[in-house]
């Protein structure tokens, strides 16, 4: 089902695809070439073309199955393209790591950009680590030319390869580090997200595959995702240079700073020390699964203070629904606040006790996480039966566990149920900090 919400984007790009007559014009000839002049005719074309993730792809675009590629600095091809790729399941174990103790510029507790996360994987050795290279030196990153390259990519309608040719466009690379055997390119983020356009590795990969052809050094391609003290890693390797939707992953590693481990027994310490909280009034009961997600959330309100519902969902792999239900979660747990600003537009803010929650250190943090959610009841009694039954309680049980919880606005059996996984989800959560 494709959400309606509409945004600024979706206006734009609606008016351009009637002015130009852009599906018919794909039907004719499969694919559709826009200049930057056209997109600016509505809206600035760098705010119409970025499109990190498939969820974020305006309205017109979802109904008809297309995406976007730059080709050109200022043109762009629109077809049924298979530009986006959705990330492997991550590994559960996460490797600890001593940071250098004579590095004192960097605060290894508080990572506040991509930049940054950056740095700190190739200081404490992660970038060595991961990519099996005993020294590495940065050598290249920033804004530059892609120079001229032909590829091809999978159309969607015709299930064949559709050929494209770049000409100069724009790229840039977060990090790269070379080292004996290879050359690393990085792509980082510090938002969590499902999947990532196969662009923002693909073309860095094609100009640096070719500078280096005549030697021996391999190109390799990582995703870096950091949030709440860990470090994802992903390898991938284009088994067809001339194949935009070749890419394999090679491998996937996360790691941590050694000094944020958490135990059983700091956690039950916790819990019995819990005094129960009342349910917030008008502030939905949580269906929001992923928990991790919620501290994101907070992470990126903690970096830029203020993000309207339209700028989390454009920017951060969400729709408008999974907005609505990650941000009530946070307000839930009082870590955010809703308003609106001069422009009438819903805006969000950490709340005094969110700014305070990330003025600790990483592992501070995470309990005191632990200690917001065991405030409520329904999660408190339901991690109880799972320190009493270390199989933890079965949804019928949790169900049981909310109806007696005077929970707000929870009527229908089906209802229960579905939020039943979000306490599930949760305590997993919490436990899985322990390992």
């Amino acid at each position: 089902m494709i959400e309606k919400s509409i945004n600024k984007n979706d206006i734009a790009w609606e008016t351009l695809f009637y002015k130009y007559k852009i599906i018919d014009e794909i039907q004719k000839n499969s694919f559709v070439e826009i200049s930057a002049k056209q997109i600016n005719e509505f809206r600035e074309a760098r705010l119409m073309t970025k499109f990190d993730h498939k969820v974020n792809l305006p309205n017109i675009f979802k109904e008809n199955n297309l995406s976007i590629l730059p080709v050109t600095r200022g043109k762009y091809i629109i077809s049924s393209f298979e530009a986006y790729h959705i990330f492997e399941k991550k590994n559960t174990e996460v490797e600890r790591i001593t940071p250098p103790n004579y590095i004192k510029s960097i605060d290894f507790e508080d990572i506040t950009s991509e930049s940054v996360a950056i740095n700190v994987a190739y200081l404490s050795g992660i970038l060595s680590d991961f990519v099996n290279e005993e020294f590495l030196y940065p050598t290249v990153n920033g804004r530059m030319s892609s120079k001229n390259f032909s590829y091809k990519i999978i159309n969607n309608n015709t299930k064949t390869y559709q050929n494209i040719d770049v000409n100069n466009s724009q790229i840039e690379i977060d990090g790269g580090f070379e080292g004996l055997n290879s050359l690393n390119l990085i792509e980082a983020k510090n938002a969590i997200s499902n999947d990532f356009i196969i662009r923002q590795l693909y073309y860095p990969y094609r100009l640096w595959n070719e500078k280096l052809l005549q030697t021996n050094k391999q190109v390799k391609t990582i995703f870096l995702i950091y949030s709440n003290g860990i470090f994802h890693l992903y390898e991938y390797a284009f088994q067809n240079t001339n194949i935009y939707n070749s890419l394999l992953l090679v491998k996937q590693k996360n790691y941590t700073m050694e000094n944020q481990g958490i135990t059983l027994v700091e956690i039950i310490n916790i819990f019995e020390c819990i005094k129960i909280e009342e349910e917030p009034l008008g502030i939905p009961f949580p269906q929001a699964d992923n928990f991790i997600r919620i501290i994101n959330i907070c992470e990126l309100l903690h970096l830029n203070k203020y993000l309207t519902r339209e700028e989390i969902t454009t920017n951060y792999d969400f729709d408008i629904r999974q907005t609505n239900y990650y941000t009530d979660a946070c307000r839930y747990l009082g870590l955010i606040k809703k308003s609106k600003n001069e422009l009438n537009e819903v805006n969000y803010c950490l709340t005094k006790k969110g700014l305070e929650l990330f003025s600790l250190n990483i592992k501070k943090r995470n309990l005191a996480f632990v200690r917001i959610i065991l405030e409520k009841k329904a999660f408190y009694e339901s991690f109880k039966k799972y320190i009493f039954d270390l199989n933890g309680p079965n949804r019928n049980e949790i169900v049981k566990i909310m109806e007696n919880s005077g929970l707000y606005n929870i009527r229908s059996k089906s209802t229960f149920n579905r939020r039943a996984s979000t306490i599930n989800s949760w305590i997993n959560w919490i436990i899985e900090l322990t390992r």
